[in-house]
This record gives structure tokens, sequence and C-alpha cells, in this order.
């Protein structure tokens, strides 16, 4: 109700606003998605597409789960992609200099996350814009991958990493169980610690989130080191996929990650998203590409509806956040 004497007054918005969840409108399109596709090509519902699909979706879904954090503090990471593309490359340089495979992750998975820290304190310390931050980070990782490989892809790896690549546990994809992993990882973070609590509130508002004591420095910190790290997973599960080091695998997979978590409901002005979101999200691009193919359309037409979907989704995002509190001037 609005005080007395006020000229302007808060209208609650109606029913239909608040039935617009982000993330319900995402299955629904799934849902019509794979309806379609099951009556344009017999070969969508088979149990080899479906578990080709999910391992297309696993990839992105992982680099996703750490872009979503950079995401909620009203941040960005555009390095996911490079940096999974470098991890790929010295993982496979490490495997192959006779290192044992658990080593050559762990270190590789250290790189990846000293990169999401200088991510952190260029943002922190500098106060450089998480952009412009990432966006170095993002051609450094990319030509370091260049470097280390020649620019040639490595090959000649254990036939065990294929094998776990491209394996499968209870009928799922291997790398499809590393996403559920991942996703329930970030769910447990963001809605049952104290930072994820901390996460929310500097998306929120920032000065609000010090004066209540929130720890900036260090949740800043900590968001570009998960997000490192789930970019350095994403790119130990590109070397099992791919069973070699390429030094183009990240070439999309930056704009991937951020439109999965985009069009899954997390919101680019922060505060706003979650996991699950981003799981649905990965689903809706895995799902584009797979039958963009299926039904013999021309692949360029993939990039074309991820990009309707994602002005779509920030669309809805906008509107939702008017009608939240709609403001109506007195005359």
């Amino acid at each position: 109700m609005p005080k007395s004497g006020s000229n302007i007054e808060f209208k609650r918005p109606n029913g239909l606003s608040y039935l617009m969840n982000t993330q319900v409108l995402v299955l629904i399109v799934i849902v019509v998605l794979w309806i379609y596709l099951a009556i344009a090509s017999p070969y969508f519902f088979t149990l080899h597409n479906i578990r080709g699909l999910f391992s297309q979706d696993a990839i992105v879904g992982v680099l996703g789960v750490g872009e979503l954090f950079t995401i909620i503090t009203g941040g960005i990471d555009l390095s996911v992609g490079t940096v999974a593309e470098l991890v790929n490359i010295i993982f496979t340089i490490t495997v192959l200099g006779n290192m044992s495979i658990p080593l050559a992750i762990v270190i590789s998975l250290a790189v990846a996350v000293g990169i999401g820290l200088v991510n952190g304190i260029l943002i922190y310390e500098i106060n450089m814009p998480p952009f412009i931050a990432t966006l170095g980070t993002m051609s450094v990782a990319d030509g370091a991958a260049l470097l280390l490989s020649g620019g040639t892809n490595i090959s000649g790896l254990p036939i065990s990493i294929s094998n776990f690549g491209t394996g499968n546990l209870f009928g799922l994809p291997n790398l499809f169980w590393i996403l559920i992993v991942s996703i329930v990882v970030g769910e447990v973070l963001l809605r049952y610690t104290t930072f994820g609590r901390y996460v929310y509130a500097l998306g929120s508002n920032v000065e609000a989130a010090k004066l209540s004591g929130v720890n900036t420095r260090k949740t800043i910190y900590l968001v570009y080191a998960l997000s490192g790290l789930f970019a350095g997973i994403g790119g130990i599960m590109i070397t099992a996929r791919l069973w070699m080091g390429v030094p183009t695998s990240g070439l999309n997979l930056n704009l991937d990650a951020i439109a999965a978590a985009a069009i899954g409901g997390a919101s680019l002005f922060g505060a706003q998203g979650s996991s699950i979101g981003v799981f649905l999200g990965s689903i809706v691009m895995a799902t584009i590409l797979n039958g963009t193919v299926l039904v013999n359309i021309n692949t360029f037409w993939q990039e074309i509806i991820t990009g309707l979907l994602i002005m779509a989704t920030v669309a809805l995002d906008q509107i939702r956040s008017r009608s939240k509190y709609t403001f109506v001037r007195k005359f």
C-alpha cells in the first residue's frame, strides 16, 4: 500500500506474471522440441541418439555451471571455453609425457583454478570490469593452447581415456554423470551454504552486501576460481570425448556456456539463476544441434535459433523485473 501523501504507488503484478517462470517455459520448449523431433525423425528416440545428445549436453552444461556463479554476482566469465581448451592440451601433453592420469588431472585443474583466481584478482583488486578481465584471459588461454600444441591436434592418448569418454554407467554416458554431479554440487553450494547466499547478495547489491558483513574479496575469488575449476573439468571431458588434444576445441564454448545459463533463467543483471536452469538450458542447446542434423536442416540455423532463444529469455527477464513492482504516478 502506498504511503499517505505519496505520489508513487506499488501495484502487485497480475497472476500471469507470477506464472512466467523461465525454467517452466524452458521445460515446455524441451518437451515441444522432443515431440516434434520424435515425429520428424524415427532416429531421435533411439538409445544411441539420446546417449549422443546427453554427451553433447554434458560439456556445455558443466561449463555453464561455473559460468552461472559469475553471472549471479552480476559478472561474466568469457574465458571458460578457452580455459577448457587449454586444459585439454595440457592434460594431453602431460599424459603423453608419461605422467600418471590422476596427477595430470590434478595439474590441469590447478592451472584452470589459477586462471580463475587471476580473473578474481583483476576484477576485485584492480577493479577491472569482468567483461574486460575475462576477455583478456580468454585470449591468453587460447594463445597458450595454440603455442603448446603447435597449432595442431595431438593424438596418441591411452585407449582408457577414450573408453571413459564413450562409456556408459547405468545406461547413461559417463560424461553425463559428471554433469549431474556438477549440477548437484552447484545447487547445494548456491542454495544451502553461506557462500551461496553471499553470491546472490553480491548480484543483488554490492554495497548492501558489504554493509551486511559479506567478505566480497573472498566471495569474488571463490566465484571465479569455481568458474575456472568447472572449465577445467570441461577440458578433461573434451579430452575424453575427442581422445586427443585439439587447440580449437573451445572455439564456441565460451558463448555456449553463457547461453546455457541465460536460456535456463540466469539473469545477466545478477542475483538470479540456478544450476537446474543451466541443465535445462544446455539440453535445449544440445537438442537444437541434434535436431538440425536429424532433420537435415542447415546447421547454421543452430546459431540463429540459439540467438533467438537468448534474446527471448533476456526479454522475459526484463518483463518480469519491470512487472515485479509497477510504478504508477498519480496526477
